[in-house]
């Protein structure tokens, strides 16, 4: 196999690696491309285990690009949510096992976590890298990468809601926010969300989105049907679609994409949206 080969084999799970830690395709792409003008330019006689490279690699590239951008998202409009990718097929490292932890729910929690925290997490629960190696992409001992990974699987565990809604079930409760939607129904709305369901939206201060997250469902059947005079119109579809490895929501004006929706559901209600309408984050 030859060395470009070799790359490309890997380059969806160094991108999925990338996505996870950053939030942003072009970040992820930026943070793939330079692990392979590194990979090119190293001498590759003493490396044995070549995807461990690589791993290895681009947790660095991403750890230090993650710092960059902790300073310029404290200064972001309203809520910062991860960039969407939105697709009918499957995501690129769809061999990782956890499809959950591509979620846009799940990456809005990994923001909280300090890039090396970050970083130890993913490759460890998610990309089942072993402590050796997490301990020399940081450089610190074992143990010491074993209490980093503890600590952050145990504040993402106090903040995850974990429902086993399946895909058909999360279909069906989209279908019926979309008809009760077009239908301006807001008793249908208000069944739909849980209670204590919250609404954040990503707008970057470049489209129509609050710069809070909205509870409760009164206020979110309100905002909801608000918006829907606001952004729905004849040359405008919403559809279900692929939202990062889940069943989501899209809307589109032609070929352009405005918006997309993501829901945390126990299968009976919505507890949690996440939509995403910064322009910026939808080209």
């Amino acid at each position: 196999m030859t060395s470009t080969e070799t790359f490309e084999s890997n380059r969806g799970r160094l991108f999925g690696l990338a996505y996870r830690m950053l939030g942003s395709r072009a970040d992820a792409e930026d943070i793939v491309q330079e692990a392979y003008m590194r990979w090119h330019e190293a001498n590759r006689d003493p490396i044995q285990n070549p995807e461990a490279w690589l791993i290895t690699a681009t947790s660095r590239l991403a750890i230090d690009r993650l710092r960059r951008l902790k300073t310029e998202r404290e200064g972001y409009v309203g809520p910062w949510l991860p960039e969407p990718l939105v697709s009918h097929e499957p995501p690129p490292d769809q061999h990782v096992d956890l499809a959950a932890d591509l979620s846009i729910a799940f990456l809005t929690i990994l923001e909280r976590l300090a890039p090396e925290e970050r970083a130890a997490f993913l490759l460890h629960d998610v990309f089942d890298v072993g402590y050796e190696r997490i301990a020399s992409v940081l450089g610190r001992t074992e143990a010491a990468c074993r209490q980093v990974v503890h600590r952050a699987r145990d504040r993402i565990r106090g903040d995850r809601k974990r429902f086993n809604a399946t895909e058909s079930a999360k279909t069906h409760l989209l279908q019926k926010f979309t008809a009760a939607l077009d239908a301006r129904d807001e008793r249908a709305l208000l069944d739909l969300f849980a209670p204590e369901a919250t609404w954040t939206a990503d707008g970057g201060g470049k489209a129509g989105a609050g710069v809070r997250p909205v509870v409760g469902a009164d206020d979110i059947a309100r905002l909801v049907l608000g918006l829907r005079e606001r952004f729905i119109s004849a040359n405008r579809v919403m559809e279900i679609a692929t939202v990062n490895g889940e069943t989501g929501l899209c809307l589109r004006d032609g070929d352009r994409l405005i918006a997309t929706m993501s829901i945390v559901t126990d299968g009976e209600r919505i507890q949690a949206v996440y939509a995403v309408v910064n322009p910026d984050k939808l080209g």
